[in-house]
This record gives structure tokens, C-alpha cells and sequence, in this order.
């Protein structure tokens, strides 16, 4: 298969989708792989580590549209790459397609074959191409809300461990999952007075298993949100729905209610947002304030450090592309559920459900576009 690994050219993501020990596990297999000249360098990677790797570089982004059969990249096409996108060609990437209706409309014009990373599914309904980048989401969450507390960034002024005398900032996570757990490790870690809310009681017995003594849980329903928000000076919002758009937890009247300098971090941006008040920034512009509050909502996070972001990411998503090189993306998908379950738009067809129901869409499943 050709397989073409283009540079990302949303603001300020410096990941790239495939790193040069990625590329030659492709190319060993007897798949010809090509990349944008300077995709890698963002990551620590330049070119001649791929051609090294035996890969081959290509001097535009037209040029690796136009020559690939699966394309890889690690954030959703933006605007200018839709018409580059050929039909039936694999798109193999971050989509978050129920975030974003024109998005899905384009590619539904372009007949191409849309995979996406994050709803790729294990049996036991573990994420496994989300995980590394909620990971590190999780993680920078926190590292950045600590940033934005201080006073000169228009936070509450609050070092979010404390000293000896002075009390610690308290942190308030929504949602026990991949980021909501990395994010509770890192503050408790700092030294905050950590909260961490979920919907699911066994996993809120296991996290109150495992976390230092530093981490409370809490059932999360909205009468016990409204109580917390007014005491707590970071809150994280780290809530996902499969594929699906993110519930409003924290509402723009809950703002009034929060202490002016409290700051919000809303790592679902990319699925639209558990924070009403919440809309997409970029790592150049990355906050804003409303009622007092602010607002970090960067939705490519993981891509302001790129080089651990980069390896991790490859890790867990090269097994799958060796799969969809090795047999095409038809026969990978019809012999491993893992991968099925990642198809969300097929030639014009909407195959993922939740997609569908995001823009009142019709559905077509999947199983149709696999006889």
C-alpha cells in the first residue's frame, strides 16, 4: 500500500503522525511510504531520519494527497485539505466528527474512507488511540491550569500546592476516565487538595483505591457540581462519550457561582465541550475570560509537546496501520472489530451511529460497505 503522511497545518500542532522507526516497520513490510518534507521536524524528527527509515519525501501537501492510498495524520482535516482528499482513499486520523458538522459534510462529499482514532474500540470498550493523547491531555491539564492560576495569566493568584502555613489550591476533575485519572495523579503529585467526579461508582471505588490519600471522589449529578464549583480554583473538564458529543456539566450560570480567577480547563473541546461556555482555542491564543472566569479550552493540547506526543501516539496506532496496509482497509476491518468499530464515513455513508444522530443524518451500517 502507498501511505502518505502529510504535514499537519492546524495552528500550532507540531505532532506528526508517524515517526521515522514507524515508517520503517511500513517500508520492512514492503509498503512505500512517503512524507511532506519538514512533517517530522515539529516532533524532533527531520527528514533524513525517514529517508533513512526508507522513506521517501515529498515536497508538498498536494503531492502526498495525490500519491497516497491511506493517508495518516494525527488532527482532523481542516479547510484546505478537503479537496485534497481523493475518493476512496483512507483517512486514517483524529476525526471527532460530532464536534463539528462541516467537517462531516466534507467528507461525506469526498467519497473517501474516514477511520477514526478515537473510536477505534477493544472488546472490554477501552479506547485504545485515545488513550495515549488523553494521557498526555490529562496530564498538560493540569501543568497548564497551575500556569493560569498565577495572577499575571488573570488567575486567582493561588500556587496550586501551597507552602507550609498556606493551603494547597483545590482542583475539581469531571470524569474518572483516562485524563480525569492522569490529571488527578498530576495535581495530587503538585500537592493540590484534589476532587475527581464520575458517574460510575465502581470506578469511583477503584480510584479511591488507588489515589493518594490527597483525592477524594465524589458522585457527580449537577446538585453536587453546583456545590463544589463556588470553593474550587482549577476545575478540569474531562468527560467523553463515545464518539458522541460531551454533555454540558459545568453551565454558563454556574460561572456566577465560581470565584473571579477560577480557572477552567476543558479537555473535551474536541467533542464539543463539557463546559457550556466553552469554544475552541489555539496554543497562540489559548484563553479568554467570561464572568471572571477563565477559560482554557486548546483543542490539540497534546500538540504544544509534540515530541512525547509523537512517539506515544505512534505506539499504539502503527499496530493498526500495518494491519489496514497489510490486507487494505476492508478485509482489516471485516477481521478485527477493533478497527470496524473506528469506521465512521464510507464513500458519501455515515456508518457511525452516533455521527448520524449528532446532525440528524441518515445511518447506514457499516456492515453494508464490507460484502
Amino acid at each position: 500500500m502507498i501511505i502518505g503522511v502529510p504535514k499537519e497545518i492546524k495552528n500550532n500542532e507540531n505532532r506528526v503522525a508517524l515517526t521515522p522507526g514507524g515508517a520503517q516497520e511500513l517500508v520492512k513490510r514492503g509498503h512505500e511510504v512517503y512524507i511532506q518534507t519538514h512533517a517530522g521536524e515539529g516532533s524532533g524528527f527531520p527528514d533524513d531520519e525517514y529517508v533513512q527509515a526508507g522513506a521517501s519525501i515529498l515536497p508538498t501537501i498536494e503531492a502526498v494527497y495525490d500519491k497516497a492510498e491511506m493517508i495518516m495524520k494525527v488532527k482532523e482535516p481542516i479547510e484546505p485539505e478537503y479537496e485534497l482528499i481523493k475518493k476512496d482513499q483512507l483517512v486514517f486520523t483524529y476525526f471527532h466528527f460530532a464536534s463539528y458538522e462541516p467537517l462531516t459534510h466534507a467528507m461525506i462529499k469526498s467519497g473517501a474512507v474516514c477511520l477514526a482514532y478515537e473510536t477505534v474500540e477493544k472488546a472490554d470498550h477501552s479506547l485504545p488511540l485515545l488513550v495515549p493523547m488523553s494521557e498526555v491531555a490529562g496530564r498538560m491539564a493540569i501543568q497548564e491550569g497551575a500556569k493560569y492560576l498565577e495572577k499575571p495569566l488573570k488567575g486567582r493568584g493561588i500556587l496550586l500546592g501551597g507552602v507550609p502555613g498556606v493551603r494547597p489550591a483545590k482542583v475539581l476533575i469531571l470524569g474518572g476516565g483516562v485524563v480525569g485519572t492522569n490529571a488527578a495523579k498530576m495535581a495530587a503529585g503538585m500537592g493540590a487538595d484534589v476532587t475527581i467526579m464520575d458517574v460510575n461508582l465502581p470506578r469511583l471505588r477503584y480510584l479511591d483505591d488507588v489515589m493518594p490519600a490527597n483525592v477524594n471522589t465524589f458522585m457527580s449529578n449537577e446538585y453536587n457540581i453546583r456545590e463544589l464549583v463556588p470553593t474550587h480554583d482549577l476545575i478540569v473538564g474531562a468527560v467523553l462519550i463515545h464518539g458522541a458529543k460531551a454533555p454540558h456539566l459545568i453551565t454558563r450560570d454556574m460561572l456566577k457561582e465560581m470565584r473571579e480567577g477560577t480557572v477552567l480547563v476543558d479537555v473535551a473541546v474536541d467533542q464539543g465541550g463539557c463546559i457550556e461556555t466553552c469554544k475552541p482555542t489555539t496554543h497562540e491564543d489559548p484563553t479568554y475570560v467570561i464572568d471572571g472566569i477563565l477559560h482554557y479550552c486548546v483543542a490539540n493540547m497534546p500538540g504544544a509537546v509534540p515530541y512525547t506526543s509523537t512517539l506515544a501516539l505512534t505506539n499504539a496506532t502503527l499496530p493498526y496501520a500495518i494491519e489496514l496496509a497489510n490486507k487494505g482497509w476492508k478485509k482489516a476491518c471485516k477481521e478485527n472489530r477493533e478497527l470496524l468499530l473506528g469506521l465512521n464515513v464510507i464513500k458519501g455513508d455515515v456508518v457511525y451511529e452516533a455521527v448520524a444522530e449528532a446532525f440528524d443524518l441518515p445511518f447506514v451500517r457499516v456492515e453494508e460497505h464490507l460484502i
